[in-house]
């Protein structure tokens, strides 16, 4: 991974620390099964989790600083992502060199991060498209 993506990585998870403990006790949370439930209009899945693991939920209208720093942290999360499977079909192309055990076991470790963090996004938006 290159070192702009590895900084993005470390701010994303900086901000996500730094608001964990403020969003915690705010916050309603709610699990099942490691799935979201689906809930009630104005809560909105943010793109971190409580430091317990649980899902966080922000009771919004869609403005406001947290709502606002959801949006630009998914975005980077997806951007993060699209430049990592970049980076898996570059090392994975035919006629470049067999990457190591190692390699490839970080790769999937970055990649299921990425997977999980894009599921979230998606979870989230679809709980905010009004039902007809």
């Amino acid at each position: 991974m290159r070192s702009r993506d590895r900084s993005r990585l470390t701010d994303v998870r900086a901000i996500q620390d730094s608001h964990r403990k403020a969003d915690h006790e705010q916050t309603p949370t709610s699990q099942n099964d490691g799935r979201a439930e689906r809930m009630i209009d104005g809560l909105r899945l943010l793109p971190w989790t409580a430091m317990d693991g649980r899902l966080c939920y922000l009771s919004t209208n869609g403005q406001g600083y947290v709502s606002t720093l959801a949006d630009r942290i998914e975005e980077m999360q997806l951007t993060m992502g699209e430049d990592l499977l970049e980076y898996a079909r570059s090392i994975l192309a035919p006629g470049e060199r067999l990457p190591s055990s190692i390699e490839y076991r970080w790769l999937v470790c970055r990649l299921t991060e990425a997977l999980s963090d894009a599921l979230r996004v998606a979870d989230s938006r679809g709980q905010r498209i009004p039902v007809p």
